[in-house]
Parts: structure tokens; C-alpha cells; sequence
């Protein structure tokens, strides 16, 4: 597995807007899309591409092309969704699949409850959007399901990272696959109920609200 903290003072300024919990739900949601997309652009450094022919205005020339079959973007419900609009300002021609997960709050474990995706991924690029690495039960939830639908080349987008929830992904791949994690911060530690600190709070809530 590889992990990469993306490094730029637009991402650190953004982070700390984002840990503010004065910071309301309309700001908070703008700065997650407009952080994503300075995320998004390090996750698709490996994007597949093909060579392709271009007519200029001046000549003939030779460009490239996303390559097929499309990558495929997922979103982990409910979080996720809000970066979704990120990714895909990035890379439109994605496609995108959605996976409901949801923590037990007493085991911390992930629970699956709804899943739209293909069952087969053979060959495609898949990006898992995760806004808070903690634990890492339901980003290694999520990798495990687009492993077992053939995917092997899986780069999770996530706002901000945990060292405990990193070192368990880390340990429940292995070497099954190119995992690859982009990450805006990894902060302190986890709390005892499962937190990031020094966080941002509950990512779902502040982006659409206590439900």
C-alpha cells in the first residue's frame, strides 16, 4: 500500500477552515469540493491514458485520452457524496458507482447496506471517496468489495487520515493489490469512541446536518 500526504498551503488552509467548528454547513461543503479537486489532481497522477491523434489549427499531432474501460469513482454514502463533484470536475469521463457504509458505533465496525455497482471491474481504475480515515474498517469494507469484483488498482481520496486506521489498511491488503491512499492531513491519534484528533468532527454531519 501506498500512502501520500498531499503537501500545499491551499490544502493546509483549507484543512483548517474545515476543523473549525464555527465553519457552517454551506462553507463547509464548498471548501470539501474545492479541496478534493487539489486532491483529485494527486490521485490521477497514474491515470491510464492512451495515445491519440489531434488536427491543430497549425498541423497534425499526437495527444493522449483517458484510456478504456473509464475508471470508475465510488463514493462511500453518506459522506462521500460530498465529494463527488470534486473528483468528477477532474475527471468526467468517470463513471460512478455508490457504496452504503455505516460504523457500528459499539464495535466500530463497517456495516454494509446498499451497493450500486458493477459486479465485474476487471481492468478498471477505482477511486474510493472517504472523507475521514479512522478506524479504516469502512475503507478496507469498501477495498475489499472492489476486490472481490476484480479490481486491482484502487487509489482511496480521503480529507484526513488516522495512524491507526492507515496501519489497519495497511495490514488487511497487504500485497493483493495496488492500493494507494492520498490524503490531505494524517492527524494525532484516534479517540476512545473510534474520533479522529484533532479532527473535524463527524464529516456526514457538518456536511448535510444531524440527521
Amino acid at each position: 500500500m501506498h500512502l501520500h500526504v498531499a503537501n500545499h498551503p491551499l490544502i493546509d488552509h483549507k484543512v483548517t477552515v474545515l476543523r473549525d467548528a464555527s465553519t457552517p454547513s454551506p462553507t463547509f461543503r464548498l471548501l470539501v469540493d474545492e479541496l478534493v479537486t487539489l486532491l483529485a489532481y494527486e490521485a490521477t497522477r497514474n491515470v491510464r491514458v492512451v495515445e491519440r491523434e489531434v488536427t491543430t489549427p497549425l498541423t497534425v499531432t499526437r495527444g493522449t485520452k483517458i484510456a478504456s474501460p473509464a475508471p470508475i469513482i465510488v463514493p462511500i454514502l453518506r459522506a462521500g457524496l460530498g465529494m463527488l463533484d470534486g473528483m468528477t470536475r477532474l475527471l468526467p469521463s468517470a463513471e460512478v458507482g455508490f457504496l452504503g457504509l455505516k460504523r457500528d458505533e459499539e464495535t466500530l465496525e463497517a456495516i454494509t447496506y446498499a451497493n450500486r455497482l458493477p459486479e465485474d471491474l476487471s481492468g478498471r481504475q477505482v477511486f474510493v471517496l472517504d472523507p475521514m480515515l479512522a478506524t479504516g474498517g469502512s475503507l478496507i469494507a469498501a477495498i475489499d468489495y472492489v476486490l472481490e469484483r476484480g479490481a486491482t488498482d484502487v487509489t482511496c481520496v480521503c480529507l484526513l487520515a488516522a495512524p491507526e486506521g492507515i496501519e489497519n489498511v495497511r495490514a488487511a491488503v497487504g500485497d493483493r493489490a495496488d492500493v494507494s491512499i492520498v490524503v490531505a492531513c494524517v492527524d494525532e491519534k484516534l479517540n476512545e469512541v473510534g474520533y479522529i484528533v484533532p479532527g473535524l468532527g463527524d464529516a456526514g454531519d457538518r456536511l448535510y446536518g444531524v440527521v
